[in-house]
């Protein structure tokens, strides 16, 4: 868990928070941030939005989030306050969670700090994605588990261990790639490719132990039949399909979103 901002206020002890719906005097956002669709949730209302990732500046139309990349913070921060601004409660300053790709983190933190700003957060919390996918799968955190998130442009295979990533690669291919003649197997071999290169570097056996169980596939990709069947056949292994697998980030950073909820940190105040 990454804290990106803290503001202090109140006693050293900081605010007692009650579990939602029953704090009035806190508000929690979720979101998940995609090259192709924006998701989000609040407290008390549930999901509010699951629309194109798009900006409209004047008369074009710009897209500020690409290949798993925040490529325009500005144009970030105007989509967010044009989608999110009235539906927030007035007068308050919400703890918010972001899912955040694996390999891009520490730029896509950053970026999508100072774009979320424009919504006065008390709080910014970070989530990688695979972990956001985990939680929402409940899967056993206890044991070494392969994620693959296929998106609409970028794509991620990521070994968890304890929650934590242990191994991760990616590729620039995704769902929007589909459409030309061939893509499904140039998806579902760059994801074969990169789960053999995690098995050979792999000097314990926790790849081979993770692909055993399953891989755990989740994103746009995992509704597609055609990519999941090519998949199984270039694995050799089993998978394993989120339920509702195009939200599952989201709601992975709601479970995040609740359990941060009543740490310290999010009061503003450092932990002990």
């Amino acid at each position: 868990m990454t804290v990106l901002r803290r503001f202090r206020t109140g006693s050293p002890a900081g605010p007692r928070h009650r579990p939602w719906p029953l704090c009035r005097h806190c508000c929690g956002l979720a979101l998940d941030l995609g090259s192709a669709r924006t998701r989000a949730w609040i407290a008390g209302r549930g999901m509010v939005l699951d629309v194109p990732t798009i900006t409209f500046p004047g008369a074009g139309a710009v897209y500020p989030i690409q290949r798993g990349a925040i490529v325009d913070v500005p144009a970030t921060a105007r989509m967010l306050d044009r989608l999110l601004s009235h539906r927030l409660p007035r007068l308050t300053r919400p703890l918010v969670v972001v899912t955040a790709p694996v390999l891009d983190g520490p730029a896509f933190r950053e970026r999508a700090r100072t774009a979320v700003e424009v919504l006065r957060p008390r709080a910014v919390l970070t989530v990688p994605t695979a972990r956001a996918i985990a939680l929402a799968a409940d899967a056993d955190p206890s044991l070494p588990l392969l994620v693959v998130d296929i998106g609409a442009h970028l794509t991620e295979v990521v070994l968890l261990l304890d929650g934590l990533v242990f191994d991760a690669r990616r590729t620039a291919l995704g769902t929007a790639d589909l459409a030309g003649e061939g893509a499904t197997a140039e998806i579902s071999g760059a994801i074969s490719t990169m789960i053999t290169s995690m098995l050979r570097q792999d000097r314990t056996s926790l790849t081979a132990e993770a692909l055993a169980r399953g891989a755990l596939v989740a994103g746009g990709g995992a509704l597609r039949p055609d990519l999941t069947h090519r998949l199984i056949g270039g694995t050799h292994a089993p998978l394993r399909a989120v339920p509702a697998p195009h939200t599952a980030a989201l709601r992975g950073a709601v479970k995040f979103l609740q359990a941060a909820h009543g740490h310290p940190s999010a009061s503003g105040t450092s932990p002990p």
